[in-house]
């Protein structure tokens, strides 16, 4: 019996073959995808891997930082505590830098007078009359309510159509006042590195306030501003002479150096990697030599205080 003849000149033996070899190329195609995928994942977690690994030890650099500032407060006694300073100091290979300045340099929202809180939003560039009125403002936002008195404050909230109304107790934080019923974002933003919630007094340190809040004092003048810092960098940190040189204004001044303060904590890598950090801290006793009041990373570092620091 004749054999019968297979289809496209193929005997079956080398279809068969055939279809190995394709699913042979198939695997191979498979496996050759794999190990892309494979090499992509593994490039992207030593890539995350080694990104944790910076903000790890950027964290940790920065709370060395913050432990090195705070014992340099209570290292001493409270009398003869630094109102401002700065150092850095080398530890896996970065060079930390640190900034401190007591929170007494900056107005506070729930202490300050409303002549204080006008006249800075004056300093910044706003009209008496808006100036006034945004004071009043904040006022109204941090004053309790009264049993005796007509929920004015509210009254205005509910008028301009807002869905929250003044808090009518302290400020819970510096931020809270882009709550404030009426006051410009950009009059905000340029506030916020003059004002705190943590100093606790009516009063600033003049010594170390920046110009802006030196000028927001009652009854400071054009003139006695530009005396007074051009004395300031040579006048100690006594009563009478300081006093003295503020004239009229010295009434909002203090040299207490409180209990809050504000440390800046920037880190640089060797590698080239920067990381900063902001923090408030409350100094405490022995048992709790200070406390976190608030943490924010990747912030900018200000002015060196006028006291230098030196390298640890």
């Amino acid at each position: 019996m004749r054999g019968v003849t297979q289809p496209w000149g193929l005997d079956r033996t080398d279809r068969e073959g055939g279809f190995v070899l394709v699913a042979v190329l198939w695997i191979l195609i498979s496996l050759a995808g794999l190990a892309g995928a494979l090499s992509v994942y593994l490039h992207s977690t030593a890539q995350r891997l080694s990104l944790d690994d910076t903000r790890l030890r950027s964290a940790a650099l920065a709370s060395a930082g913050l432990e090195l500032a705070a014992y340099r407060f209570v290292a001493v006694p409270k009398t003869q505590r630094a109102a401002a300073g700065a150092f850095s100091f080398r530890l896996d290979h970065a060079q930390v830098s640190v900034v401190f300045r007591s929170e007494a340099a900056r107005v506070d929202l729930n202490h300050a007078s409303k002549q204080m809180l006008a006249n800075l939003f004056g300093v910044l560039g706003t009209r008496a009359d808006k100036a006034g009125e945004y004071a009043d403002r904040i006022i109204g936002w941090r004053t309790p309510l009264s049993e005796t008195t007509a929920d004015a404050e509210r009254d205005l909230y509910r008028t301009a159509g807002v869905d929250y109304m003044p808090r009518n107790a302290p400020f819970a934080h510096a931020e809270e006042l882009r709550l404030v019923l009426g006051l410009p974002p950009d009059l905000v933003d340029k506030a916020m590195p003059y004002v705190t919630v943590f100093s606790g007094r009516r009063e600033i340190d003049a010594l170390e306030a920046a110009p802006e809040v030196v000028a927001a004092l009652p009854g400071m003048t054009q003139d006695g501003l530009k005396s007074f810092l051009d004395q300031r960098a040579g006048l100690r940190r006594e009563a009478r002479s300081v006093a003295a040189a503020l004239g009229p204004a010295r009434a909002d001044a203090t040299l207490d150096v409180g209990d809050a303060v504000r440390v800046w904590i920037t880190v640089g890598f060797d590698a080239g990697r920067r990381a900063a950090a902001e923090v408030v801290i409350l100094l405490g006793d022995d048992d709790e030599p200070y406390r976190i009041l608030a943490w924010r990373d990747d912030a900018g570092s200000p002015a060196m205080p006028r006291q230098s620091g030196r390298a640890l």
